[in-house]
């Protein structure tokens, strides 16, 4: 379900930058998330939180809101088809961070997965192969919106770690509730000064933007309590079945063109991603 309304509210919302800029749009998409994360707050028993609780929570804020801004900025610029893929690369960030701080080693299992990915990754510009071996490689650099996934990825494996330790000195829905309200009121400010126009939301924004975080907020909801009910691990890999969710709107949705070396190369980084879990 997790995995299902992500790419259903990056749909939507790269829909909705056709019509208002990216600063707008994440600000937007977290306002309109909050009455649902914050109703879900009053159904359940308030944990007692500690210094460990927020000291994740403080680390991880900015790092949340520079990855939601260069996330939202790629839905605007790149095909949803082209950028979303890259976020399988989070465990291979995930596996060099936990290599500097716990010593964690790569596994063969994991060899082979990243080893996929770097195919998947080669084969969403398979086209450009004709031009050259490495033309494919370099089409991924000039993608503004596959660089900027690139960076989403790195920072989501530093927060995933903060995110993960915070649960585990609360509560899943607490957490979810508390930390993407102090996400809100972060990235306020800096929406007012970089959006070109006021902050204001106009009668025909009200059903677009209500989908976009209703949406939002479940997935997140789904989200939180996933991590409570089983391995992370397991959980993480049916998350990311989002990226085939992502190639599939980008086809039916956008129209977006090279559709088939683009799914092929995204089915083929999420088996990485599944081989690099399984090893991990």
């Amino acid at each position: 379900m997790a995995a299902i309304l992500l790419a259903t509210s990056d749909a939507l919302t790269k829909k909705a930058l056709v019509s208002r800029d990216e600063y707008f749009i994440a600000w937007a998409r977290l306002l309109f998330a909050l009455p649902v994360l914050l109703t879900s707050l009053t159904f359940i028993e308030i944990p007692r939180i500690d210094r460990t609780f927020w000291t994740a929570v403080l680390c991880s804020l900015p790092l949340e809101v520079a990855a939601i801004v260069l996330y939202t900025k790629a839905l605007k610029v790149s095909p949803i088809s082209l950028s979303i893929p890259f976020l399988a690369l989070t465990p291979i960030f995930l596996m060099g961070t936990s290599y500097l701080i716990l010593g964690e080693r790569v596994t063969v299992t994991g060899g082979f997965g990243i080893l996929l990915i770097a195919i998947g990754g080669y084969l969403l510009n398979i086209h450009k192969a004709r031009q050259g071996f490495i033309q494919p490689i370099k089409a991924i650099f000039r993608e503004k919106g596959s660089v900027m996934m690139i960076m989403v990825a790195f920072l989501y494996s530093i927060t995933s770690s903060l995110v993960k330790m915070a649960i585990g000195h609360s509560s899943p829905v607490f957490f979810g509730g508390i930390y993407f309200m102090l996400v809100t009121l972060l990235l306020t400010p800096i929406a007012f000064v970089k959006h070109k126009a006021r902050l204001t939301i106009t009668k025909n924004d009200l059903l677009p933007l209500s989908t976009i975080g209703f949406t939002y907020s479940l997935m997140i909801i789904f989200n939180m309590v996933a991590i409570s009910m089983t391995n992370v691990a397991y959980m993480i890999s049916i998350k990311r079945t989002s990226l085939v969710f992502s190639i599939l709107y980008g086809h039916f949705l956008f129209k977006e063109e090279k559709i088939s070396e683009r799914a092929i190369g995204g089915i083929i980084m999420f088996a990485g991603f599944i081989l690099i879990v399984l090893g991990s």
